[in-house]
């Protein structure tokens, strides 16, 4: 965490003026957070009524006006709009003068580094990528998430230090991240915070339909417990039926699922295939028990099952799963070992769009979240 002294910002004038191009989630936060720096807001961009809001509740009295007209007042301007919009935006601004030399433009997707910006750049602004993984809310609770927060930061070599400082600045700790890994970098974030909330959600309404009247409580100290032993222990954290290999209880779950929550027998066959995986590879999963669980989840219903401890007798399916990657056993359901949501991260990367609602992986967009 941060620990560095802030200077306090009435015993230094304001620096640079903000401006923000897209007042979903993130941009008023992290104006708002430059704000307590020192630095001055002056103008701020958005259309929806939502967007409007935020920025009122974030950056009062500051004025919305165009995008243009934001970049024709600041000296420093956040784009924090969509991934899928932000190359088109750079470029429409570029090409119509919209943007001035010796300009700092900055942008919040964890998809993308420095280069998105290379319109601009030949345009003589100075082009930073800096991604907050963290989930925003829209509300000025940001602001205090923001001291101790990783932000991504991809910049120019000689801008490397004041990318750097930027993020201090906004009591964020800088991690670099080279132009060519900010997709892995931007994926790894995604799969542990976004699907982290699916999977917690699925968890939710299949405890509430077995009669839990309070699923949330329930689940919060298990996924705390969880999460907290992944980040402190990696695989060595998985438990559950998967990397104990009984096959007999995990076709039990898929067919509790097919009756109940078919929607679901995909994620969850998908997670224990990677769970599998990972505990062979670090030797919790016993090589003799995984035949049997890898031909119930290469089976996909269970209807194999002997009712044994170790279900179907099935021929073993490819250990590679097909999930990608798989994380730490967190779609685990039977709640024995506390398992669901050991990957989360820190919630990075909600990808929304206009007024999109998720931003679990903190990138806000023109109206929403870019991450």
């Amino acid at each position: 965490m941060n620990t560095t002294p802030q200077p306090d910002p009435k015993d230094r004038p304001a620096r640079l003026t903000v401006g923000v191009v897209g007042a979903g989630r993130v941009g008023p936060a992290l104006a708002a957070s430059l704000q307590l720096a020192g630095h001055r807001p002056v103008a701020v961009s958005g259309v929806s009524d939502a967007s409007r809001r935020r920025a009122a509740a974030l950056l009062p009295d500051v004025p919305l006006v165009a995008p243009a007209e934001v970049l024709q007042r600041a000296e420093l301007v956040l784009l924090t709009v969509p991934d899928d919009a932000l190359p088109g935006l750079v470029t429409g601004l570029a090409e119509t003068g919209a943007v001035r030399p010796g300009q700092l433009l900055v942008h919040t997707s964890g998809r993308y580094g420095a280069r998105v910006l290379d319109p601009a750049l030949r345009a003589g602004a100075l082009p930073l990528a800096l991604h907050p993984a963290m989930t925003f809310t829209g509300t000025p609770v940001d602001v205090q998430r923001l001291a101790g927060c990783s932000f991504g930061v991809t910049a120019p070599e000689e801008l490397r230090l004041a990318a750097e400082a930027l993020v201090i600045e906004m009591g964020g700790e800088p991690e670099w991240i080279a132009e060519e890994r900010r997709p892995l970098y931007h994926a790894a974030l995604a799969l542990g915070a976004n699907h982290l909330v699916t999977l917690v959600a699925q968890s939710m309404e299949l405890l509430r339909t077995a009669g839990v009247e309070a699923p949330d409580r329930m689940l919060g100290p298990l996924l705390g417990a969880a999460l907290d032993n992944a980040l402190r222990s990696g695989d060595a954290a998985l438990t559950g039926p998967v990397a104990r290999g009984d096959a007999g209880t995990v076709a039990a779950h898929i067919e509790e699922l097919r009756a109940h929550a078919p929607q679901a027998v995909a994620g969850y066959v998908a997670m224990a295939r990677a769970t599998a995986d990972r505990a062979l590879d670090h030797g919790l999963l016993k090589a003799e028990l995984a035949e049997d669980l890898l031909g119930v989840l290469a089976d996909g219903t269970g209807s194999g099952a002997t009712g044994g401890p170790h279900g179907t007798t099935g021929g073993p399916a490819p250990t590679d799963g097909g999930d990608g990657g798989g994380t730490t056993g967190t779609d685990r359901t039977d709640g024995t070992d506390g398992t669901t949501g050991t990957d989360g991260t820190t919630g990075t990367d909600g990808t929304t769009g206009t007024d999109r609602t998720t931003d679990t992986d903190g990138i806000d967009g023109t109206e929403g979240d870019a991450r």
